[in-house]
């Protein structure tokens, strides 16, 4: 791999606070506007939602990687992130930044070998390397055995 590498996105201006974004050969585009807290329109996405979502997938994707290189082999992965907004000198920015993934295996011999793996994401993951804001990890394992009787 290359020592640099360029990801390209664009958004373009469409109405009020909303718009279009767009990444370079990546389909489709995605509609968006400022949340409404901001007078931005519901149930549409946000910058914010991209920034918690980049660091839930980028999570995924490093695991993955990380579960590979291993031989390691989860049942499921699923991670939610929820990201803290405050108001601070010079106006809003993300604070505080969660990660809760919750790692289903096949058996509990897997739990532990697991749990490191998580671990080892939450501190390869590129995205979340990169903030600046607090980023903490709350991990869940689960045996996929015990999630069918749920």
């Amino acid at each position: 791999m290359e020592n640099s590498l360029n990801f390209v996105s664009s958004a373009r201006w469409t109405t009020g606070k909303s718009g279009v974004t767009a990444g370079r050969d990546v389909q489709p585009s995605i509609h968006f506007s400022a949340p409404p807290e901001f007078q931005g329109e519901p149930g549409v996405w946000t910058p914010e939602h991209f920034f918690t979502s980049a660091i839930a997938t980028c999570f995924i994707t490093t695991f993955q990687a990380i579960a590979t290189f291993s031989r390691f082999s989860a049942a499921a992965l699923d991670v939610s992130v929820e990201g803290t907004v405050e108001k601070v000198e010079g106006g809003y920015r993300f604070t505080r930044v969660v990660v809760r993934p919750v790692l289903t295996v096949q058996n509990e011999a897997d739990r532990e070998r697991g749990i490191r793996l998580l671990e080892k994401s939450e501190k390869a993951c590129l995205i979340s390397r990169s903030l600046s804001s607090e980023v903490i990890l709350e991990a869940k394992v689960l045996e996929s055995s015990a999630v069918a009787t749920v």
